[in-house]
Protein backbone atom coordinates (compact mmCIF):
# COMPACT_ATOMS: atom_id res chain seq x y z
CA UNK A 1 0.00 0.00 0.00
CA UNK A 2 2.71 2.45 0.74
CA UNK A 3 4.84 1.49 -1.77
CA UNK A 4 1.74 2.45 -4.17
CA UNK A 5 1.28 5.47 -2.45
CA UNK A 6 5.00 6.95 -3.23
CA UNK A 7 4.66 5.65 -6.64
CA UNK A 8 1.40 7.54 -6.97
CA UNK A 9 3.60 10.57 -5.60
CA UNK A 10 6.40 10.30 -7.73
CA UNK A 11 3.84 10.14 -10.68
CA UNK A 12 2.21 13.32 -9.69
CA UNK A 13 5.20 15.40 -8.88
CA UNK A 14 6.66 14.18 -12.47
CA UNK A 15 2.80 14.84 -13.81
CA UNK A 16 2.64 18.65 -12.61
CA UNK A 17 6.67 19.08 -11.85
CA UNK A 18 5.78 21.20 -8.57
CA UNK A 19 3.40 20.05 -6.13
CA UNK A 20 2.47 21.45 -2.36
CA UNK A 21 2.08 18.94 0.64
CA UNK A 22 -2.09 19.89 0.58
CA UNK A 23 -2.19 18.94 -3.28
CA UNK A 24 -0.24 15.46 -2.09
CA UNK A 25 -3.07 15.08 0.63
CA UNK A 26 -5.71 15.79 -1.72
CA UNK A 27 -4.62 13.57 -4.87
CA UNK A 28 -3.59 10.84 -2.46
CA UNK A 29 -6.31 11.05 0.20
CA UNK A 30 -3.49 10.87 3.17
CA UNK A 31 -3.37 13.47 6.29
CA UNK A 32 -0.56 16.19 5.50
CA UNK A 33 1.78 14.57 7.86
CA UNK A 34 1.60 11.62 5.86
CA UNK A 35 2.31 13.82 2.91
CA UNK A 36 4.78 15.37 4.21
CA UNK A 37 6.56 11.91 5.44
CA UNK A 38 6.29 10.61 2.47
CA UNK A 39 7.83 13.70 0.30
CA UNK A 40 10.65 13.72 2.85
CA UNK A 41 11.15 9.73 2.38
CA UNK A 42 11.30 10.46 -1.66
CA UNK A 43 13.69 13.23 -1.05
CA UNK A 44 16.26 11.14 1.01
CA UNK A 45 16.31 8.43 -1.97
CA UNK A 46 17.00 11.68 -4.08
CA UNK A 47 14.02 10.80 -6.49
CA UNK A 48 12.40 14.71 -5.66
CA UNK A 49 13.76 17.52 -4.74
CA UNK A 50 12.39 18.98 -1.39
CA UNK A 51 10.60 22.50 -0.83
CA UNK A 52 9.45 24.49 1.65
CA UNK A 53 5.62 23.31 1.86
CA UNK A 54 6.02 20.83 -0.79
CA UNK A 55 8.14 19.17 -3.85
CA UNK A 56 9.45 19.75 -6.99
CA UNK A 57 10.34 17.02 -9.65
CA UNK A 58 14.02 16.66 -10.58
CA UNK A 59 13.69 17.24 -14.27
CA UNK A 60 12.02 15.07 -17.26
CA UNK A 61 14.64 12.79 -18.08
CA UNK A 62 14.88 11.10 -14.73
CA UNK A 63 14.72 7.65 -14.94
CA UNK A 64 12.45 6.02 -12.43
CA UNK A 65 13.42 3.04 -10.36
CA UNK A 66 12.32 -0.20 -10.87
CA UNK A 67 11.14 -0.79 -7.58
CA UNK A 68 8.93 2.25 -8.09
CA UNK A 69 7.33 0.77 -11.42
CA UNK A 70 6.52 -2.66 -10.29
CA UNK A 71 2.73 -1.54 -9.40
CA UNK A 72 1.99 0.45 -12.48
CA UNK A 73 -0.02 -1.82 -14.90
CA UNK A 74 -0.11 -4.86 -12.50
CA UNK A 75 -2.84 -6.59 -14.19
CA UNK A 76 -2.08 -6.25 -17.30
CA UNK A 77 1.85 -7.16 -16.45
CA UNK A 78 0.92 -10.33 -15.23
CA UNK A 79 -1.87 -11.32 -18.28
CA UNK A 80 1.28 -10.52 -20.45
CA UNK A 81 3.51 -12.72 -18.69
CA UNK A 82 1.11 -15.03 -19.06
CA UNK A 83 0.68 -15.01 -22.57
CA UNK A 84 4.31 -14.37 -23.08
CA UNK A 85 5.31 -17.85 -21.28
CA UNK A 86 2.51 -20.04 -22.80
CA UNK A 87 3.98 -19.64 -25.94
CA UNK A 88 7.64 -21.39 -24.70
CA UNK A 89 8.44 -24.81 -25.01
CA UNK A 90 10.75 -27.01 -23.11
CA UNK A 91 14.15 -27.25 -24.29
CA UNK A 92 13.83 -23.67 -25.40
CA UNK A 93 16.58 -21.12 -25.12
CA UNK A 94 15.20 -17.80 -24.57
CA UNK A 95 17.54 -14.19 -24.12
CA UNK A 96 15.12 -11.71 -21.44
CA UNK A 97 16.14 -7.83 -21.34
CA UNK A 98 15.23 -6.31 -17.57
CA UNK A 99 12.21 -4.14 -16.65
CA UNK A 100 9.12 -4.61 -15.02
CA UNK A 101 7.33 -6.37 -17.40
CA UNK A 102 10.13 -9.26 -18.29
CA UNK A 103 10.24 -9.55 -14.52
CA UNK A 104 6.64 -11.34 -14.41
CA UNK A 105 7.54 -13.20 -17.67
CA UNK A 106 10.38 -14.68 -15.63
CA UNK A 107 8.05 -15.71 -12.77
CA UNK A 108 5.58 -16.73 -15.07
CA UNK A 109 8.44 -19.32 -16.53
CA UNK A 110 9.89 -20.12 -12.99
CA UNK A 111 5.99 -21.41 -12.27
CA UNK A 112 4.64 -23.09 -15.37
CA UNK A 113 3.39 -26.29 -15.47
CA UNK A 114 4.33 -27.26 -19.09
CA UNK A 115 7.84 -25.35 -18.38
CA UNK A 116 8.04 -27.67 -15.26
CA UNK A 117 11.38 -30.27 -15.92
CA UNK A 118 14.08 -30.35 -14.54
CA UNK A 119 16.96 -27.83 -16.61
CA UNK A 120 13.99 -27.74 -19.60
CA UNK A 121 14.44 -24.10 -20.45
CA UNK A 122 17.84 -22.02 -20.44
CA UNK A 123 17.24 -18.23 -19.97
CA UNK A 124 19.94 -15.78 -20.96
CA UNK A 125 19.83 -12.66 -19.04
CA UNK A 126 21.38 -8.91 -18.25
CA UNK A 127 18.58 -8.43 -15.26
CA UNK A 128 20.44 -9.24 -11.80
CA UNK A 129 16.53 -9.82 -10.04
CA UNK A 130 15.41 -11.94 -12.91
CA UNK A 131 18.80 -13.70 -12.91
CA UNK A 132 18.39 -13.96 -8.79
CA UNK A 133 14.47 -15.17 -9.02
CA UNK A 134 15.39 -17.96 -11.49
CA UNK A 135 18.34 -19.68 -9.97
CA UNK A 136 16.56 -21.42 -7.31
CA UNK A 137 14.30 -22.83 -10.16
CA UNK A 138 15.62 -26.28 -10.92
CA UNK A 139 13.42 -26.03 -14.21
CA UNK A 140 15.65 -23.16 -15.67
CA UNK A 141 19.48 -22.86 -16.49
CA UNK A 142 20.54 -19.50 -15.99
CA UNK A 143 22.88 -17.59 -18.30
CA UNK A 144 23.98 -13.94 -16.70
CA UNK A 145 25.46 -11.42 -19.57
CA UNK A 146 28.50 -9.51 -17.94
CA UNK A 147 28.42 -5.74 -17.55
CA UNK A 148 27.83 -2.90 -15.25
CA UNK A 149 25.03 -2.88 -12.81
CA UNK A 150 22.48 0.48 -13.33
CA UNK A 151 20.68 0.70 -10.28
CA UNK A 152 17.71 2.23 -11.77
CA UNK A 153 17.25 -0.93 -13.32
CA UNK A 154 18.76 -3.94 -12.25
CA UNK A 155 20.50 -4.76 -15.37
CA UNK A 156 23.86 -5.10 -16.43
CA UNK A 157 25.22 -2.93 -19.52
CA UNK A 158 28.70 -2.60 -21.53
CA UNK A 159 31.11 -3.51 -23.75
CA UNK A 160 31.50 -6.90 -20.52
CA UNK A 161 28.33 -8.64 -22.23
CA UNK A 162 30.02 -9.08 -25.23
CA UNK A 163 31.88 -12.13 -25.07
CA UNK A 164 28.58 -13.98 -23.97
CA UNK A 165 26.35 -12.83 -26.65
CA UNK A 166 28.87 -13.67 -29.36
CA UNK A 167 29.04 -17.26 -28.45
CA UNK A 168 25.34 -17.64 -27.80
CA UNK A 169 21.98 -18.19 -30.46
CA UNK A 170 18.89 -17.99 -28.78
CA UNK A 171 15.51 -19.16 -30.02
CA UNK A 172 13.73 -16.23 -28.89
CA UNK A 173 14.51 -12.80 -27.00
CA UNK A 174 11.70 -11.35 -24.91
CA UNK A 175 12.10 -8.30 -24.56
CA UNK A 176 10.45 -5.10 -22.46
CA UNK A 177 10.61 -1.65 -23.51
CA UNK A 178 9.56 1.79 -22.79
CA UNK A 179 7.96 3.35 -26.15
CA UNK A 180 6.80 1.88 -29.68
CA UNK A 181 5.93 4.53 -32.40
CA UNK A 182 5.83 3.96 -36.49
CA UNK A 183 9.54 4.75 -35.68
CA UNK A 184 10.62 1.29 -34.09
CA UNK A 185 11.06 0.07 -30.25
CA UNK A 186 12.77 2.38 -27.44
CA UNK A 187 14.00 2.82 -24.46
CA UNK A 188 15.28 5.49 -21.66
CA UNK A 189 19.16 4.49 -21.31
CA UNK A 190 21.34 4.30 -24.45
CA UNK A 191 23.47 1.46 -22.99
CA UNK A 192 20.30 -0.37 -22.36
CA UNK A 193 19.37 0.33 -25.75
CA UNK A 194 22.16 -0.97 -27.02
CA UNK A 195 22.13 -4.30 -25.29
CA UNK A 196 18.64 -5.21 -26.30
CA UNK A 197 19.47 -4.37 -29.71
CA UNK A 198 22.48 -7.06 -29.11
CA UNK A 199 19.84 -9.47 -27.71
CA UNK A 200 17.68 -9.40 -30.99
CA UNK A 201 20.96 -9.76 -33.36
CA UNK A 202 21.41 -13.37 -31.63
CA UNK A 203 18.12 -14.34 -31.50
CA UNK A 204 16.14 -15.65 -34.23
CA UNK A 205 12.29 -14.99 -32.92
CA UNK A 206 11.85 -11.09 -31.02
CA UNK A 207 8.88 -10.82 -28.72
CA UNK A 208 7.84 -7.52 -27.39
CA UNK A 209 5.84 -7.30 -23.86
CA UNK A 210 4.74 -4.14 -23.24
CA UNK A 211 1.13 -2.96 -21.31
CA UNK A 212 -0.81 -0.01 -23.74
CA UNK A 213 1.15 2.63 -21.56
CA UNK A 214 4.04 2.07 -23.84
CA UNK A 215 2.12 2.39 -27.61
CA UNK A 216 2.90 5.52 -28.93
CA UNK A 217 5.15 6.61 -26.82
CA UNK A 218 8.46 7.11 -27.71
CA UNK A 219 11.68 7.67 -25.24
CA UNK A 220 14.77 8.54 -25.95
CA UNK A 221 17.23 5.72 -26.87
CA UNK A 222 15.99 3.96 -30.13
CA UNK A 223 16.74 0.23 -29.77
CA UNK A 224 15.74 -1.43 -33.26
CA UNK A 225 12.83 -0.79 -36.21
CA UNK A 226 9.44 -1.88 -35.92
CA UNK A 227 10.26 -4.98 -38.56
CA UNK A 228 13.08 -6.25 -35.79
CA UNK A 229 9.74 -7.25 -34.00
CA UNK A 230 8.12 -10.43 -34.90
CA UNK A 231 5.37 -10.51 -31.46
CA UNK A 232 3.94 -7.57 -29.73
CA UNK A 233 1.91 -9.00 -26.62
CA UNK A 234 0.22 -6.35 -25.16
CA UNK A 235 -2.68 -5.86 -23.12
CA UNK A 236 -5.42 -3.64 -25.46
CA UNK A 237 -5.91 -3.37 -29.37
CA UNK A 238 -4.18 -1.08 -30.81
CA UNK A 239 -5.68 1.34 -33.06
CA UNK A 240 -4.90 3.93 -35.50
CA UNK A 241 -1.72 4.40 -37.70
CA UNK A 242 0.05 2.48 -34.97
CA UNK A 243 -2.03 -1.04 -35.65
CA UNK A 244 -1.20 -0.03 -39.63
CA UNK A 245 2.37 0.48 -39.12
CA UNK A 246 2.63 -2.48 -37.11
CA UNK A 247 1.02 -4.65 -39.69
CA UNK A 248 2.78 -3.43 -42.04
CA UNK A 249 6.02 -4.23 -40.62
CA UNK A 250 4.67 -7.57 -40.08
CA UNK A 251 4.26 -7.60 -36.48
CA UNK A 252 1.84 -10.04 -34.98
CA UNK A 253 -0.45 -8.11 -32.17
CA UNK A 254 -1.35 -10.46 -29.48
CA UNK A 255 -3.78 -9.31 -26.79
CA UNK A 256 -3.60 -10.86 -23.43
CA UNK A 257 -6.36 -12.55 -21.98
CA UNK A 258 -7.41 -11.75 -18.64
CA UNK A 259 -5.65 -7.93 -18.50
CA UNK A 260 -8.25 -5.58 -16.38
CA UNK A 261 -10.27 -2.84 -18.62
CA UNK A 262 -8.73 0.23 -18.80
CA UNK A 263 -10.51 3.15 -16.86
Amino acid sequence: MRQQRLTALLELVSERGHVSVTDVADALEVSEATARRDISQLAEQRLLTRTHGGATALGSSYELPLQYKISRQADAKLAIARAAAALLRPGMAIAMNGGTTTTEVARAIGRSPDLSADGCITVVTNALNIAYELSIRPNVVIVVIGGTARSQSYELVGPLSDGVLDRVNVEAAVLGVDGITPDGITTVHPAEAQLSAELIRVAARVIVVADNTKLGRSTFARIAPLDAVDQLITDLPVDGSLADDLAAAGVEVVIADGAAPAH
